[in-house]
């Protein structure tokens, strides 16, 4: 998907849904492979936008959610904070995405990279950062080896930032590239080093971005949301009622569009009119089923940024060239397990996450998600 900056305009079909939600410019980018943007559909202070195109053939995997109730993944606790087992025990593919909640262990942790689970994969590692700073012990009647659903994603932008943007580099020890080898330590036994060291920081501010999102959701309700059973959970804040029953306005009125049209592979939204992410699918079947736990997320960040000042809603001109900035950010790749890699564009105000497989001799390389992020 590549989006052009001289894309071709037309009437968008969301016109067609009348007055109500509807944001100022209704109109459809066209991108030289055939994808379109329709929208904005706005309700109070957030916008959503939908990209369409054409699915990929094949079946469509079951998502991380429906993988664990119906017991068929199992998401194990290693009693390290950023990392954890999971496993496919069943015969479908399973589609997990960054960002992903998954409840239980010894915390509640967030999935930090996008991969596709093969059938009966094994046990596999998977990096993980921690939603839940201070318990480590069994929550009430909850199994401590593992987890039990991953039925939320993470609500902020700048927490999936601190889990995957990429860091600025360190300078060698003193400005010297001799440096590198100190006390016998090789140069490979410090990248180690710096490596913990860069996780240990973005833990920390995933910690603070968690705290952040409790105390602006707490503010824009005038409840409070931390759970008094666990008070640093972010699962049992969004599993608060009072901030269940704030999104139903935002649910009501944005949901149905994004059921629409069976060509819809992914969405991109605005709060406050500053463009927020995106997220892109392979499939309609495969967004369809992302929909509910994308919106959900979505709002639950528009509520906590509600008593923020507001700018006008992004033109369909400006989502397009958010993600065609995105694109032509400079390019790394590095390797996942289960066989996918990540790709990471950075440019100066976006960022694209493409998770994809690597070719085998079955089939080509194909990507699986992408994510773009505003910085």
């Amino acid at each position: 998907m590549h989006w052009s900056l001289l894309a071709a305009v037309a009437v968008s079909p969301f016109v067609m849904l009348g007055a109500a939600g509807l944001g100022h410019a209704q109109t459809q980018a066209l991108d030289p492979a055939g994808q379109r943007i329709s929208g904005p559909i706005v309700h109070e202070n957030l916008a959503v936008y939908f990209i369409h195109g054409k699915s990929a053939p094949g079946k469509v995997p079951l998502t991380l959610e429906e993988a664990m109730a119906k017991g068929v993944v199992k998401v194990r606790e290693t009693s390290n904070v950023n990392q954890l087992e999971i496993e496919n025990l069943g015969l479908d593919e399973v589609f997990v995405q960054s960002g992903d909640i998954v409840k239980g262990g010894k915390q509640d942790r967030s999935l930090m990279v996008s991969l596709v689970l093969p059938p009966k994969s094994g046990s596999i590692p998977i990096a993980s950062f921690c939603v839940e700073q201070g318990r480590w012990t069994a929550r009430g009647r909850e199994d401590a080896s593992q987890f039990s659903t991953a039925s939320a994603a993470v609500p902020s932008r700048e927490m999936k930032l601190a889990m995957k943007a990429p860091m600025p580099a360190a300078p060698p020890a003193g400005g010297n590239a001799d440096a590198r080898i100190v006390g016998g330590n090789s140069a490979g036994a410090l990248r180690g080093n710096s490596a913990a060291s860069e996780t240990g920081e973005r833990q920390a501010q995933v910690w603070e971005s968690v705290r952040k999102t409790q105390a602006k959701l707490t503010g824009n309700l005038g409840s409070q949301v931390r759970s008094a059973q666990s008070a640093s959970s972010l699962q049992l804040a969004l599993e608060n009622e009072k901030l269940i029953d704030a999104q139903k306005g935002y649910s009501k009125a944005l949901k149905a569009a994004g059921e629409s049209a069976d060509d819809i592979v992914g969405f991109i939204f605005a709060v406050n009119g500053e463009l927020n992410s995106a997220d892109v699918y392979p499939s309609n079947g495969l967004f369809r089923k992302m929909w509910g736990k994308l919106l959900t997320a979505s709002v639950i960040e528009a509520i906590g940024h509600k008593d923020e000042p507001a700018v006008t809603t992004p033109s369909i001109d400006a989502v397009t060239a958010f993600l065609a900035a995105a694109e032509s950010g400079k390019s790394s790749e590095k390797p996942l397990n289960a066989g996918v890699k990540l790709e990471t564009r950075e440019a100066d105000k976006a960022y694209l996450f493409e998770t994809a497989r690597a070719a085998s001799p079955a089939s080509p390389a194909s990507w699986v998600h992408r994510n773009y992020l505003a910085r």
